[in-house]
């Protein structure tokens, strides 16, 4: 059996290949296939700086990794400086902030009952729930 010569061209795009192996993972992950990355060689050469940026953009990732293995080292590192007591009195004032953020809310709408006296405050609020017996 004779064996097949290849186009030159593909032959030259095989050796770019084995130059730039994240391209083969690329293809095999499915972000481009081979005609494509074959069209863009073809097309734009092998001093394009697409074939520089993909393996900038592989390093940028590693450093975004790192930064986000910084900051919840930092996180963790904080959690454990805190004072549970002190936690608590904060969870505590931030509860009366909000109730007391409510009751004025309720006063404008009209809800809150403490400043009224109308003859309607006796009656019990309306059940937000609607259920009945059949």
């Amino acid at each position: 059996m004779a064996e097949k010569k290849l186009h030159p061209s593909v032959e030259k795009f095989k050796l770019f290949v084995k130059e730039h192996p994240e391209l083969v993972k690329d293809v095999r992950s499915g972000k481009h296939t081979w005609q494509e990355l074959y069209e863009d060689w073809y097309l734009l050469g092998e001093e394009d700086t697409r074939w520089n940026s993909e393996q900038e953009n592989e390093k940028q990732e590693d450093t975004n990794d790192d930064k986000k293995m910084d900051f919840m080292a930092t996180l963790l590192g904080s959690l454990k400086k805190m004072d549970a007591n002190q936690m608590q009195v904060y969870v505590q004032n931030i509860s009366q902030a909000l109730a007391a953020i409510q009751g004025v809310i309720g006063n404008f709408q009209g809800g809150g009952t403490d400043g009224k006296s109308s003859g309607t405050s006796n009656n019990p609020p309306p059940n937000p729930f609607g259920f009945r017996k059949d």
